[in-house]
């Protein structure tokens, strides 16, 4: 493997606006690769938008959805992969042959499709069937895995990821800024991003409190660390339908260490150079090696019926 060069962006989507996202989507890879970047990375339904979907029908849903790789969107991304020469993730609702619904998210380089992976924990509409496979591929002679937000916080996942060889893992979400039970966690009031130019204090104090980034260094720089392997965090900012999101999207080294992050209140890219040489200087290299799998294959593999509760779906409340 050489080094890599890689991005990833944040941007504020348009609810159902399929053109105006690839559009910034096309804007965003072209200021990457004029920069040097070889690959980028884009949030969760990046091209549809998210939250919007928990209102909609299965019918309304289809509508949206497309199927994957030979739908238009996929077709687009492919092409603009091809123009700006930079290979390109991104998310979206897909539908199949026999209208099953899936979150999914791609990877097209400038020769075409290269992979897809769809959700395994989805629960923003109970039309969306969860996905059943794990997904690692390889881009720019490195191998790859894709996670999809709550895929992430759930540890066994990362880590048979990460066994089955990825050493980047892409880890689109459209996340942060909502309630939990966790303490500090909330919305934040949509009037501070209106206000952002006159006021950006207010909102950074927001976005990087226990309401957005200092919840995600909570958990983010483990699965890194843990599993050796280079994360590649990207997230929406702005408005996403009616909840406001922080952006923070970033890059992570396998130490842990933030290597990259969007900072900007708006739309935004990040790049970082991947070396190979820390893959196995990392702690996470050895600890897997050190595994004891006869001591908890059986526990690990026991039977176990999942279970998800979610408390943020309810729209924002001006208090």
């Amino acid at each position: 493997m050489e080094t890599l060069k890689m991005a990833t962006a944040q941007f504020e989507h348009r609810s159902g606006d399929k053109e105006y996202n690839l559009s910034v989507i096309d804007r965003l890879s072209r200021q990457a690769a004029s920069e040097g970047a070889q690959v980028i990375a884009f949030h969760e339904c990046s091209v549809t938008g998210y939250s919007f979907a928990r209102h909609l029908s299965k019918e309304q849903l289809l509508a949206v959805a497309e199927p994957v790789p030979d739908g238009p969107c996929v077709q687009r991304l492919a092409a603009l992969a091809k123009k700006n020469k930079i290979a390109v993730l991104a998310g979206l609702f897909e539908k199949d042959a026999d209208e099953k619904i899936y979150k999914t998210y791609v990877c097209v380089d400038p020769n075409g499709f290269v992979a897809k992976f769809r959700k395994l924990h989805p629960f923003i509409n109970p039309h969306i069937t969860p996905g059943d496979s794990y997904c690692v591929f390889e881009l720019c002679g490195w191998k790859c895995g894709i996670l999809i937000c709550y895929d992430n916080n759930v540890i066994e996942n990362v880590r048979a990821t990460s066994l089955l060889g990825a050493d980047i893992l892409f880890m689109p979400h459209v996340t942060m800024c909502t309630p939990s039970t966790r303490p500090g966690a909330g919305f934040v009031d949509p009037e501070l991003w209106v206000n952002r130019d006159v006021d950006p204090t207010s909102l950074r104090l927001e976005f990087d409190g226990l309401k957005g980034r200092a919840w995600l260094m909570k958990w983010l720089p483990a699965r890194a660390y843990d599993n050796a392997v280079y994360a590649v965090f990207a997230n929406a900012i702005g408005m996403d339908d009616d909840q406001l999101k922080n952006g923070c999207s970033m890059i992570l080294d396998p130490f842990g260490d933030v290597i990259a992050e969007c900072r900007r209140l708006g739309d935004d890219l990040a790049i970082a150079t991947l070396v190979p040489e820390k893959l196995r200087q990392a702690g996470g290299y050895r600890y897997k090696k050190a595994r004891r799998p006869d001591l908890y294959r059986d526990i690990i593999g026991q039977a176990h019926t999942p279970e998800q509760k979610v408390v943020w779906l309810h729209r924002w409340r001006t208090r």
